[in-house]
């Protein structure tokens, strides 16, 4: 259906709003294919597909720049179409280039036994071409492409023409089953069915706030980023739908931050002479300043009746834990208890291990920390379970085992949820909801630095806290990329290095991207290193370290995700005891491994791994009076996206830059639900790298609105949008406090 077209609703006929199923104006078999490619269940979630980028019939793409191996959707022209018999069976092959105007820059098309297609395909003609980049002798080629050709536009005049040729084309991030084209038709359809509301397309950014900033209604803006008649249209409409992303989600997290703030809490304020005293007594150092300072600001939270919602960031080694951990005293102090919720079995235990010895004997039969993880024997489990719902237990440690439905507390007042970029908020507040109808207070940990902009973007509903200093007697530590693609013989001298710092009663750990390495015999696993393109493994550097000449002889184990507890237990309980010389590892040491005397980490194939990652990773070294050592092993090519990571990391120690750094690479994430994965981001066209400002604005503007009006009841169109962007989970929490 043509993009002009309507779609006339009978009485039967409900109208479409941006709720209605997908199936509801596309039909059954379209809709799945739709909710198949991208997930898309709504007409809102169609619309929310925005283009990538214009074209214009006059404009055409530049072919030796695309990419081989990849699907493309460029704009050409057709030169020449030929038809021959095929060699090695019966039928045709149709051929047909086209070009970009430019010398050299031809691709051929090629259809088997499609002869008919020659009578679209005429020189002259242009059109979009889809499918996936060949190369056949030397030439690019697209085999049974996609298409769709552009209609002549006849007789009219060069003014008209003109105006046609330079008409901007929306360009889909398409997938091998859905082309541009086809989500654009679809797109149009829903489109015309919302034109069609009797009452238009309620906005849920307020008419004031639309007309101080000269912003598009939400329509006009859907209409004209989808199909602009000028360049204009869609830079406005981009632009409007911005700071539409913007204030709905500020509202959302500064409405979230309110009712959060309305719930009941048990206040818990610090008791003289209690569990917390006595462990400060007992540390043989000073706090920093800065844990100072977050302590105190977090003892004030839990001792009101409003529950705490915190954040604490801070560099690998800083000291989150033990400011953690002296909460979970406060908690404890007044008869309650406190959870601390870790990403891996690997880092529970050791959150267990470190938190029995800051107690110090007396402290933890009283307290008495409790494991709970998936993996855990039955009868360990039913005694743990045990312990925690009788409140015997007072802190309590564990994985994603916390949140099941068979976890109950006796008096849940504290939750602590490490490395937040593990989580999201669903799991936040599945946690919550074991309060006992009771709010407990929540506290936020984070290794990885947040620029300001990402703190309102995606922590708007709690407070921060920072710490920056380090505790004294850290020796620091010292990084370097070491690139192989130049330099292949360099991956000699690692391996000397390690053995040296072994040699002086040192211990290391080599990190790898992956457990095992498919189509590698473990007897050849020298092979994987002579091939950039193979992933290095767990198993094959195991091997390879046990039987190098001078690393052979020393003591090294493997660690990884698909060991038992028991075994990755008995691996770092043997290394943390100086038993075990090497651990090569996959990234379940990533976060929390504390061993002082680990003084050198390896990372191999680090252009597969985040910046955030290397530089947690690097954070396992270097946590004593031993000098730390970081050696990034990369077989990315100068000049690269992957170079330009691993190298950046290498620079510098400091967290904030290199957050900054990260954010740039990786955008802002799901910043209302469990994803926390930038590719997954719940943000269309908004960056918080780029777009502070706008983001800033947005929350002032949000927070005169639910000053105003804090149930919304005279902005429904605002209410129903905060419901529309929250998950399934988040809505029933919501609705229950």
């Amino acid at each position: 259906m043509p993009a002009t077209a309507s779609v006339a609703f009978s009485e039967k006929r409900p109208a479409i709003t941006l709720d209605s199923p997908l199936e509801a104006v596309l039909g059954s078999r379209s809709a799945v294919s739709f909710k198949k490619a991208f997930g898309m269940l709504t007409v809102g979630d169609l619309l929310a597909h925005y283009p990538r980028r214009y074209a214009s019939r006059g404009e055409l793409t530049a072919i030796t720049d695309v990419p081989i191996d990849e699907n493309v959707t460029i704009v050409a022209e057709v030169l020449d179409v030929r038809e021959r018999p095929m060699r090695a069976r019966k039928g045709s092959l149709l051929e047909v280039r086209i070009t970009d105007g430019r010398s050299g820059g031809i691709m051929t098309l090629t259809f088997f036994n499609q002869a008919w297609r020659a009578k679209d395909l005429r020189p002259g003609v242009r059109g979009i071409f889809a499918g996936k980049v060949g190369a056949y002798r030397g030439a690019l080629q697209l085999a049974h492409p996609d298409y769709e050709l552009f209609e002549d536009n006849g007789e009219t005049g060069d003014q008209d023409a003109r105006k046609w040729a330079l008409t901007p084309i929306a360009i889909y991030p398409a997938t091998s089953t859905l082309a541009s084209w086809q989500i654009g038709k679809a797109v149009a359809l829903a489109l015309a069915a919302l034109a069609e509301l009797p009452e238009g397309l309620p906005d849920p950014v307020p008419q004031s706030v639309r007309t101080k900033r000269k912003l598009l209604g939400w329509l006009d803006a859907l209409t004209k980023i989808h199909q602009p008649e000028t360049d204009g249209d869609w830079q406005k409409a981009q632009d409007t739908l911005r700071f539409h992303e913007a204030f709905v989600l500020q509202v959302a997290l500064l409405d979230q931050r309110a009712k959060s703030q309305m719930r009941d809490s048990t206040p818990r304020p610090p008791k003289t002479g209690g569990y917390l005293d006595r462990l400060d007594a007992s540390l043989p150092f000073t706090l920093t300043p800065d844990q100072v300072t977050v302590g105190t600001e977090i003892a004030t939270d839990i001792a009101r009746s409003a529950p705490m919602n915190r954040l604490v960031q801070g560099e690998v080694g800083s000291g989150k834990t033990l400011v953690a951990l002296r909460a979970m005293l406060q908690v404890a102090d007044s008869g309650g208890q406190a959870v601390l919720l870790a990403p891996t079995e690997v880092l529970a235990s050791q959150h267990l291990r470190s938190i029995t010895k800051a107690l110090g004997p007396d402290l933890a039969a009283t307290l008495m920390p409790t494991l709970i993880t998936g993996q855990l024997p039955v009868a360990a489990k039913r005694q743990a379970l045990l312990r925690t719902v009788s409140g015997q237990s007072r802190i309590i440690i564990g994985t994603h085992a916390l949140l099941s439905a068979n976890v109950e507390f006796f008096d849940l007042g504290l939750v602590v949820v490490d490395e937040q970029h593990r989580f999201g908020v669903e799991q936040r507040q599945s946690l919550r909801l074991k309060g006992n109808n009771i709010t407990p207070h929540v506290l936020v940990l984070t290794a990885t630095p947040i620029p300001r902009t990402v703190a309102m973007t995606v922590f708007g509903d709690l407070d921060i806290s920072t710490i920056v200093g380090l505790p004294e007697g850290r020796a620091g530590i010292t990084s370097h990329a070491v690139a192989l693609a130049a330099h292949p013989a360099w991956l000699s001298r690692v391996w000397e290095r390690v053995g040296e710092e072994v040699a002086l009663g040192r211990q290391v750990f080599v990190v790898c991207p992956a457990i095992d390495s498919a189509g590698v015999p473990e007897d050849d696993a020298e092979a994987l290193l002579d091939d950039a393109k193979m992933v290095a493994s767990v198993e094959s550097i195991t091997v390879l370290l046990r039987e190098h000449p001078v690393l052979g002889s020393k003591r090294i184990e493997a660690l990884h995700g698909r060991m038992s507890s028991e075994d990755k237990e008995s691996v770092m309980q043997a290394f943390a005891a100086g038993t075990v010389d090497i651990v090569v590892a996959t990234t379940v040491i990533e976060v929390g491994v504390d061993v002082p005397n680990a003084s050198t980490m390896v990372v191999m194939d680090a252009d597969r791994f985040g910046v955030s990652q290397l530089h947690q990773l690097r954070g396992r070294v270097g946590r004593g009076s031993v000098p730390g050592l970081a050696l990034f092993v990369t077989y990315a090519e100068e000049d690269t996206l992957a170079r330009e990571r691993v190298e950046a990391v290498a620079a510098t120690t400091d967290g904030f830059e290199l957050a900054r750094i990260d954010l740039e690479l990786r955008h802002e994430g799901d910043v209302l639900g469990v994803s926390q994965s930038g590719a997954r981001s719940s943000l269309r066209l908004l960056r918080a790298a780029r777009d502070g400002d706008l983001i800033a604005d947005a929350r002032e503007l949000a927070a005169e609105v639910l000053t105003d009006d804090p149930q919304l009841t005279t902005h429904s169109a605002l209410a129903e949008a905060l419901h529309r962007r929250l998950s399934e989970a988040e809505r029933d929490f919501l609705d229950k406090n």
